[in-house]
């Protein structure tokens, strides 16, 4: 049977034995009269075998003993071996590499033991310890990469859910257009070449403009008065629009199509729907990474009964805000036979 040696896990041991090295270094030499070099020297050499024990012990034996098991009375009884084996290696095992190093004049002899026992006895805490060490360490260093998997896949699904939303904003917003050029159409009206021609402006932003996360706010402006352009072809002069801004730089980014969802709205289910004057009014503040964009439109009256539902272009905004920025406020709101859709954004709160 073949071993694989993971080298990115071989690296961070050989790291943690780097870390383990120079604590013990500090240790000895502040315990000991010797001169500097030979402690060097000794620690390097105890230092490797200590790594490699670590290394096999965390990565080949541990995850060999925690196999699951027909019975548990076998994994008791490997379980007491593999400790027992273990402490064999820390103190039996690390003597015998001691006298090693010292065959192969690798290993300075700056204690001397009157027997073997009182060897091992001494080199005990040395072997124990780095068993600690390092599993305190292999713990933490685990648990971190968990934490920045964890977090990564979150971020995945995350930017995922977004791409569907913008890919059901996009269709939507389309399709509520093609509709309004539909009516014209079908009336024979003679704006019908003209919003076909606008439409394909904006199919032309949808293609090459909004596959980034972020435009410039000049941008979405113009996609607006465009959009409102087309709208008004279906309306006659009864139609009341006062569309304005105070931008005090057009080149601030902000995510593509995040405005629209609330100019539309205005126009599907408020002007559309107004058997009165209808009207549309729009503002939007940029000021020190503060956006401000009140859309207020015509309605019919509605009963506090009733409430307000949110349509899916409403509820799509809400969420892609709420995976965008970190402070953001949507609030919607029926106000005698107007509604108010008011969006404050923090741009500097990106996530």
């Amino acid at each position: 049977m073949s071993i694989s040696i993971d080298l990115n896990r071989l690296k961070f041991y050989i790291w943690v034995g780097v870390a383990y090295f120079l604590l013990w270094l500090i240790i000895d030499t502040a315990n000991s009269s010797a001169s500097f070099l030979p402690i060097f020297i000794n620690s390097v050499w105890l230092a490797i075998y200590l790594t490699l024990l670590n290394f096999t012990f965390f990565e080949y034996v541990l995850p060999w003993l925690r196999k699951k098991r027909r019975y548990l009375l076998v994994t008791i009884i490997l379980s007491i071996v593999t400790v027992w084996m273990l402490l064999m290696f820390c103190t039996v095992g690390l003597f015998a590499w001691r006298g090693i190093g010292l065959l192969l004049r690798l290993y300075t002899a700056l204690q001397s033991f009157s027997s073997m026992e009182k060897g091992m006895t001494y080199f005990a805490p040395h072997g124990i310890f780095s068993v600690f060490f390092f599993g305190l360490v292999r713990h933490a260093y685990n648990y971190s990469k968990l934490k920045q998997a964890s977090q990564q896949l979150l971020i995945e699904k995350q930017q995922a859910e977004l791409n569907y939303l913008k890919s059901q904003t996009n269709p939507h917003f389309l399709f509520n257009t093609l509709n309004n050029i539909y009516s014209l159409a079908r009336d024979k009206s003679d704006l019908a070449p003209e919003s076909i021609l606008r439409l394909s402006k904006l199919l032309r932003f949808m293609l090459y403009e909004t596959s980034g996360d972020y435009i410039a706010i000049e941008q979405e402006l113009r996609i607006i008065n465009d959009y409102i352009a087309l709208e008004k072809l279906r309306y006659d002069e009864s139609l009341r629009i006062n569309y304005n801004y105070d931008v005090e730089d057009m080149k601030q980014a902000v995510p593509p199509l995040i405005l629209v969802p609330l100019v539309e709205n205005a126009f599907k289910h408020g002007v559309s729907e107004t058997r009165g004057m209808p009207f549309v009014d729009i503002h939007l503040s940029v000021k020190q990474r503060q956006l401000s964009f009140i859309v207020k439109n015509s309605t019919e009256a509605t009963t506090a009964e009733n409430g307000i539902k949110e349509n899916i272009g409403l509820s799509n905004l809400r969420r892609q805000l709420e995976l965008q920025y970190k402070e953001y406020h949507l609030s919607v709101k029926h106000q005698d036979s107007m509604f108010i859709a008011t969006l404050n954004i923090n741009l500097g709160s990106h996530v």
